[in-house]
């Protein structure tokens, strides 16, 4: 078996979408993906939002291991070798990124923020699923794409073109 795809998602805070993306991608990637996420400014406390793990419980998805990291630990010499990088929010896609080492293959999906949502915790952790059900939409699509071999310019326009396409779609819904 070939080795999986390695994802990175970034944020700003990695603290809910990039963290909620991480385990999407894993929960549906079986042995062909493999993500991680990571954000510009990493949480100091290293906590996910707890609206953010809540909505992924409510979902079945695992949330053991996730944490809030700091983007730098992907472009270490050790790290793994990323296939593709997705920001996930636009502070992350503005910001000046790191030399990843071997240039992966780059898109942007943007998801507003549920963290700036004000409420109720029920409205709040609607936004917070909201934003999930998107992000699982997105990988469905990703994951059932035919990859039996995929190369950089592949990966890349495949996953402009879920961007393009969900984009779409969000303003239909």
């Amino acid at each position: 078996m070939s080795e999986p795809i390695k994802v990175l998602f970034l944020c700003a805070h990695n603290a809910a979408r990039s963290i909620m993306a991480e385990a999407i991608l894993n929960h549906l990637g079986g042995h062909r993906f493999r993500a991680f996420s990571a954000g510009t400014h990493a949480r100091p406390d290293h906590r996910p939002h707890p609206m953010a793990l809540a909505a992924l419980h409510s979902a079945g998805i695992d949330t053991a291991g996730l944490r809030s990291k700091n983007w730098a630990e992907f472009s270490q010499p050790d790290s793994p070798h990323l296939d593709l990088i997705i920001t996930v929010c636009n502070i992350a896609a503005g910001e000046p990124c790191p030399a990843w080492p071997g240039h992966p293959a780059t898109a942007h999906w943007g998801y507003p923020d549920p963290t700036l949502v004000e409420g109720t915790e029920e409205e709040r952790l609607h936004a917070f699923k909201q934003t999930m059900h998107a992000l699982h939409q997105r990988m469905e699509l990703l994951v059932n794409l035919p990859m039996s071999r995929v190369d950089r310019l592949v990966l890349e326009t495949e996953a402009r073109r879920l961007a393009a396409s969900a984009q779409g779609a969000d303003r239909t819904s």
